[in-house]
């Protein structure tokens, strides 16, 4: 028995969107789509444009609205129907340890071969640094004049991989008693 043919989207269903200009006016909601910051709703917006043989037609632009602020839900339409794709859920880890720092180490670089090197979302890095590989930062930090930030961890991290574990622990590994 050959499978049904798959079936068609739902149709659009009406809103109001509310313009830069603050004038509302009647769209066609398609989607919403939820993002890390909110709801958007993919909009077609009514429109007109140009064809070919130099007429003009109805059409439609479409475009992603933030909900609520841009788009407005009529009273007594159902929105039952409009598919919704959701943000995954996070793993348990994601959820127990909250946000991960974003990977790599960036420089600072200051007069005379002086730097700073710092976590990518430390408040004193520089906003367009490109991002260090951990082996580059650690050939950067054994340079005389340049130190590691204290204010985002970068001290805390990379110090003991420049001078050994033993040593940012409990002291050089000479003071160890021997067994």
């Amino acid at each position: 028995m050959p499978e049904p043919p798959p079936s068609p989207d739902p149709a659009p269903i009406a809103v109001t969107v509310v313009l830069p200009d603050g004038q509302e006016v009647r769209a066609r909601l398609y989607s919403w789509h939820q993002t890390p910051t909110g709801w958007q709703g993919d909009i077609g917006l009514p429109s007109y444009r140009n064809t070919e043989e130099h007429a003009v037609e109805a059409s439609e632009y479409r475009v992603w609205l933030d909900a609520p602020g841009q788009i407005r839900q009529i009273p007594g339409v159902d929105y039952s129907a409009v598919p919704v794709t959701r943000l995954p859920r996070p793993s348990l880890v994601e959820e127990l340890l909250g946000e991960r720092r974003p990977s790599g180490w960036v420089m600072q670089g200051l007069d005379r071969g002086q730097g700073v090197i710092h976590a990518p979302d430390c408040a004193e890095a520089p906003s367009r640094a490109t991002p260090l590989a951990l082996d580059r930062a650690l050939d950067l930090a054994e340079r005389a004049g340049v130190r590691l930030c204290s204010l985002c961890g970068a001290a805390q991290e990379l110090d003991p991989l420049l001078r050994g574990f033993a040593d940012g622990f409990d002291g050089p590994r000479s003071e160890f008693p021997e067994r």
